[in-house]
């Protein structure tokens, strides 16, 4: 049941107090639905119409209306495109906190727009306030009789018309999209991350490196433990299954028994999580997330990674070289993709560009010199720039006259199954992405990998690439504020980043 009594009343005098207000509604709500789920769990007695009113959203409006012209503000986020009213639901206001005054505070400064607080028409699913693990059915009750009397979940309410450009204002002065993703949607991804990466999604955090092989994972392991040890600012490391090792035990923790204690195995896309803090009380640490093989996986992944809005993701696994310039151990740094995975054709087509991002470029190149240590010249022979071609057959192989041509026009260096991908994920999303792909075997040159020659491969480049790819998230952490690109806004972009 959805109407539309019940909508934002309450003018908020900042930032601070509009959060609070979302957070104190949000608790209401949630609380209200659990205590109704249990009576009915309890005795049958099911919730009536009064109550069913309490099981919303809250909801987040911005009024714009300025007494002259739109101020040119160059920044890529927390900017209006002209004079209205925007707005969005909102969920988790504790978790996204950081995220939601980051977007407000400059909007109040530099618009002075005004802000609104209240319940909104768009009722809250009863699975999301159920922990995970909850068995609802113990007492006899279906699922259709919860559904009788309890909001579920409709896929006709849950979309990325918003982020994909599909939205339309119903009126003249109808209200628009404040953010890229309203709560029902947000919700709907929190979950399913849970379900694939095997951890709590509050351990995700915004810097975040995406693999095809698990030996990244070992090897981020051992990394995290040893940073966890020496560095500041890190808390934890959390593996799939709720294996944790903090701050104070690291020192003596054993990477091999540490990997060992983790169900990793139960989970389709695992992740892990070197925890940390900012000053404002946002994650501000790393996660690995082994994506496994496959455009499918990539797509599926960042979609519900999206939600919370990350600050960069980067693709680091392997990939095959194409030119015989080229060695095994060798990196690609993606400048460009041939996008032949055909899963996203629909949402952001093949004769769209995905560009490079200069800051992330840069980024990755300066790690490159500084964990390798070589000279400019040397490190020229080892690391290529150009364009990956993106497959969705592993066995591409086997219709290679048939692609010759196309691989030949695109002047493409290597090949893979994710990273066009990702990079178009990062594009249609608007989250910062890159590439940076180590050369495993040469295909259409007779290289490949023999178990020997491949265990000695793995061991020695698998470490190093890694490193890379954590130096450049370093890079890029330190200057945040210059990396969310301009690149990635539509012309009429939600404020919200």
């Amino acid at each position: 049941m959805q109407t539309d009594e019940l909508r934002p009343t309450e003018t908020m005098d900042s930032p601070e107090a509009a959060v609070d207000r979302l957070r104190d509604l949000h608790a209401g709500a949630t609380e209200a639905l659990r205590a109704a789920l249990g009576r009915f769990l309890d005795d049958g007695t099911a919730p009536d119409m009064g109550t069913r009113m309490q099981f919303r959203y809250p909801e987040l409006r911005v009024t714009y209306a300025p007494d002259g012209p739109v101020p040119r503000i160059k920044r890529a986020t927390a900017k209006l495109q002209g004079p209205g009213t925007y707005t969005t639901t909102v969920t988790q206001p504790d978790y996204f906190r950081p995220y939601l005054l980051d977007q407000l505070r400059p909007l109040v400064r530099d618009y002075g727009v005004s802000i609104e607080v209240g319940s909104s028409a768009q009722e809250i699913p009863y699975p999301y306030v159920v922990e995970p693990g909850a068995d609802l059915a113990s007492g006899g009750v279906t699922p259709a009789e919860l559904a009788r009397h309890f909001p579920v979940p409709l896929l006709s309410a849950v979309g990325d018309e918003i982020a994909d450009g599909l939205w339309q204002v119903d009126e003249p002065d109808g209200a628009r999209p404040l953010a890229l993703f309203d709560a029902v949607r947000i919700d709907f991804s929190l979950r399913r991350l849970v379900h694939y990466t095997g951890s709590d999604w509050r351990n995700i955090q915004p810097w975040i490196l995406l693999t095809n092989y698990h030996r990244y994972v070992d090897q981020f392991v051992r990394v995290g433990l040893r940073t966890l040890a020496e560095s500041d600012g890190y808390e934890r490391l959390v593996l799939p299954g709720g294996v944790v090792v903090e701050r104070g035990e690291a020192a003596d923790a054993d990477p091999a028994a540490v990997i060992a204690a983790s169900p990793w195995h139960r989970s389709q896309m695992p992740a892990y999580h070197l925890v940390g803090r900012g000053p404002d009380g946002a994650p501000s640490g790393t996660t690995l997330v082994n994506i496994g093989v496959g455009p499918s996986n990539a797509k599926t992944i960042t979609d519900h990674l999206a939600v919370l809005r990350p600050h960069c993701w980067l693709m680091v696994g392997h990939c095959g070289g194409l030119r015989q310039s080229q060695t095994i151990g060798d990196y690609v740094l993606a400048h460009g993709y041939m996008r032949r995975d055909r899963i996203l054709d629909e949402l952001v087509p093949p004769d769209v560009p995905v560009p490079a991002l200069a800051e992330v470029q840069l980024a990755l190149q300066a790690a490159a010199a500084g964990v390798t240590g070589e000279a400019p010249d040397a490190l020229k022979s080892r690391l290529r720039t150009g364009t990956v071609v993106t497959y969705d057959d592993r066995n591409w192989e086997l219709r290679f006259s048939q692609e010759r041509r196309r691989i030949n026009l695109s002047r493409s260096i290597a090949v893979d199954m994710e990273s066009g991908t990702v990079a178009a994920q990062g594009y249609r999303l608007r989250v910062p992405y890159g590439t940076l792909l180590c050369v495993s075997d040469k295909p259409l040159h007779g290289e490949i990998k023999l178990p020997g020659a491949a265990n000695a491969f793995y061991e020695r480049a698998v470490g190093e690439h890694l490193l890379i790819g954590l130096d450049a998230l370093d890079r890029l952490r330190r200057d945040r504020a210059g990396l969310h690109s301009r690149k990635l806004r539509a012309f009429d972009e939600p404020p919200f980043r």
